[in-house]
């Protein structure tokens, strides 16, 4: 019986000079002299302005003088926190028999006192240097004036200059250029020239200590499995401290994407008759000895890198990846949570070239038997000289060291060329090491060979997607047939729609540590999890409790084949319960890809239930080469009229239900010690559910709910089984 209820729930930087003029530092002395001989407080102020009579002469300010007990205390407190909050100041004034407001007072003079001292300090650092540099331009100026031609004895023409020393000059200017975009970034966040934070160096790790931007060997990871904690929510900012070492991994780690991006054989090599290049990592270690460091014990290296042309724009393809929202929905099949820490820098003249992030996110493969990937990194996009952009990202792990060390990210990121008519070609690089041994068996050849997280797999959903929005904006749509929805406004809210119903199916679907999943069985892979959740206040979810199921298994069916059977409206009644046997009956349809198999459709269930006539089924079908979903949920027929009119459709209330389509692994692959028929062409299949099992969001789960939705979708996957093997055997 289809059941409505149950179904609805179904430059960067410019270098920094002294511009400060006599008067200037000599008002700056002024100032300082003030701070460090007024340790009171104030109590009286002289009038300004027009409040100022003028034959009357400005009465002296008085202070309250401390004590050297009350100096000493407030001076040993500084050095520990420079800025006391209201409780802090509190305490001391009672410890002190100070007024909160007269602390207030010393601390701000102390800040503003130290502040003075240390641009003192710079300002002698920089004159210093200028007096170097102005040194030694003056005996370059003398030495190019008494050079003779070596051929006629005259004086030499600057044109002269030999090849050599041409590069070298070249190549002092570009080292220069990026020395003052690394000053400039450090001297914003820790308000001094990167020169004086050489005392720094001796707190780096080693890798850090070799002049390149590198991890160090310790790498932070935190969080166990299916809920214990949750790094992306337990990690913070990075601090004024680790700024620097952040640009400089930042730098260090663009440099390395661009030739790992652009290098060949031997740091390359072709597998698979050349179908697939693995990195030759001895290869790697000698081209990058500087790099992240060895790969620490218990972590496996997994590295990729992928090409494709696609049909977007270089500009919209870097503001995809530079922002943390359009990031994560554009590829809400890999990335499941996803969160900007801080923006060290916004990028120059209007673009994002010399942009910076410190970012969080979590990947996953969509099935609770594949562990998610937590990684804290920086983001980095850079225009280079040669017009193309690229952006980079590199784990930051080790400034938040822990024992558990589960996955670090290496360099890794995209470089974007632009192409004519408004297409960009994509080479796409992941370089990661993980502890993978938590992955089912199933999963592991999938996992192990780099399809489900590498660089293939990234490009695959970027194609597709860029494919979905040039859909989305496609206007003067031919009506091949009634079903075809020509509307420019009505197309655009159904995908929009649907964009959101594949977001919140993928984000439910996966083992991330957000999720609590519970095992219902124990038979081996069809195990069911569950668990539960609870809905208020959201406009594009129903309220109540809404139980999610999910199991996934192997098919010996080509995942092709498994994708053709359920995204086949006339094969729906092989497997779905709840249409009771009823017809379905596509009412409209969105094209949004090359493939067939890519679009969105509006189905109704022919039945004879009248409870049924006002219910709709959104569905969204996709596909690439690395894995393809369908997904559906119930939708109400008068909704689905203000969509198709182009109304809004986030307040349209979904609970989607699906299934994501994943291949076994690579022909033939099989991990060391796992001996396994998958690998062999098969599918794996995750079926998921969600159920609002009760309106009333504080009510409690009853048993009798979760052996409903077990027992619905353990018939589902029986269902499945038995229509694809029994096609198999027909072929």
């Amino acid at each position: 019986m289809f059941q409505p209820n149950m179904f609805e729930s179904h430059h960067m930087f410019d270098m920094i000079t002294p511009k400060s003029s006599e008067t200037d530092l000599g008002k700056l002395k002024d100032d300082d002299y003030d701070h460090e001989t007024k340790s009171g407080t104030e109590t009286t102020e002289a009038p300004s302005g027009d409040d100022q009579d003028p034959n009357q002469r400005p009465k002296k300010k008085r202070y309250h003088r401390h004590t050297q007990r009350q100096i000493q205390e407030m001076e040993a407190f500084f050095k520990e926190c420079p800025h006391p909050d209201d409780k802090q100041r509190k305490e001391l004034s009672r410890e002190l028999s100070l007024e909160p407001l007269q602390i207030k007072f010393w601390f701000q003079n102390k800040r503003t006192q130290m502040k003075a001292q240390h641009e003192r300090q710079d300002n002698s650092i920089l004159k210093a240097e200028n007096e170097k540099l102005r040194v030694e331009n003056n005996r370059y100026k003398e030495a190019l004036s008494n050079a003779s031609c070596p051929n006629c004895g005259g004086p030499a023409a600057l044109g002269e200059m030999s090849f050599d020393e041409q590069h070298l000059r070249i190549e002092n200017a570009r080292l220069r250029e990026e020395i003052d975009r690394i000053s400039g970034i450090a001297a914003k966040y820790v308000g001094k020239p990167i020169s004086t934070l050489s005392h720094l160096s001796s707190h780096l790790p080693r890798s850090l200590d070799l002049g390149v931007g590198n991890f160090g060997a310790q790498s932070g990871y935190v969080g166990e499995m299916y809920g214990a904690s949750d790094l992306l929510r337990s990690i913070t900012g990075p601090t004024e401290s680790e700024k620097p070492m952040i640009v400089e991994l930042a730098v260090a780690a663009m440099e390395e994407l661009m030739r790992m991006a652009q290098a060949g054989d031997p740091l390359w090599f072709s597998v698979e008759n050349g179908t697939r290049e693995d990195l030759n990592e001895e290869e790697y270690f000698r081209a990058f000895p500087r790099g992240i460091g060895p790969r620490p014990l218990g972590l496996r290296s997994e590295a990729s890198r992928e090409s494709a042309v696609v049909i977007m724009n270089h500009v919209s393809l870097v503001e995809i990846l530079m922002d943390v929202n359009q990031w994560s929905t554009v590829f809400c099949g890999i990335v499941s949570r996803a969160m900007t820490l801080e923006i060290l820098s916004t990028g120059v003249a209007g673009n994002y070239n010399g942009a910076l992030q410190v970012m969080t996110a979590e990947f996953q493969v969509p099935s609770p038997l594949v562990p998610t990937r937590e990684s804290y990194f920086v983001r980095y996009c850079k225009q280079h000289v040669d017009g193309s952009w690229a952006v980079v990202d590199v784990s930051l792990d080790n400034l938040r060291p822990s024992p558990i060390s589960r996955s670090r990210r290496r360099p890794s990121g995209c470089v974007i060329q632009e192409l004519p008519n408004g297409y960009s070609k994509v080479t796409w690089v992941e370089h990661i090491e993980v502890d993978d041994r938590s992955v089912h068996n199933i999963y592991r050849p999938l996992v192990y060979s780099g399809l489900a997280f590498g660089a293939k797999r990234w490009v695959a959903i970027l194609d597709r997607q860029c494919e979905r929005i040039a859909s989305s904006m496609a206007i003067n749509i031919p009506a091949g047939d009634l079903c075809v929805i020509t509307s420019a406004e009505g197309r655009k809210s159904m995908l929009k729609l649907a964009e959101r119903m594949g977001m919140s199916f993928c984000s439910g679907v996966g083992a991330s540590n957000a999720h609590a999943w519970t095992t219902l069985s124990a038979t081996g892979s069809d195990d069911v999890r569950v668990m539960t959740r609870k809905s208020m206040d959201d406009p594009g979810r129903p309220p109540g409790i809404v139980l999610s199921a999910a199991t996934s298994f192997w098919l010996p069916v080509p995942p092709k084949r498994v994708f053709e059977f359920l995204s086949d409206e006339n094969h729906r009644s092989e497997w779905d319960i709840l249409s009771n046997g009823g017809q379905v009956q596509e009412m409209a349809h969105i094209a949004n890809g090359r493939d067939p198999g890519n679009c969105v459709s509006l189905l109704r269930v022919n039945s004879a239930n009248s409870s049924q006539s006002n219910m709709l089924i959104l569905q969204e079908s996709c596909t690439d080469s690395t894995g393809s979903y369908v997904i559906y949920a119930p939708v109400d027929i008068a909704a689905m009229n203000v969509v198709l009119s182009g109304g809004d459709p986030d307040y349209v209330a979904l609970l989607p239900s699906g299934f994501a389509i994943l291949p076994d692994g690579p022909p033939g692959f099989s991990p060391p010690g796992l001996i396994l028929e998958v690998g062999s062409g098969g599918a794996l299949l995750t079926v998921a559910f969600q159920i609002l099992v009760d309106s009333v969001p504080t009510a409690k789960l009853s048993l009798g709910s979760v052996a409903t939705v077990n027992n619905l979708i353990k018939c589902t996957v029986e269902r499945i089984k038995a229509a694809v093997t029994c096609e198999r055997s027909h072929d």
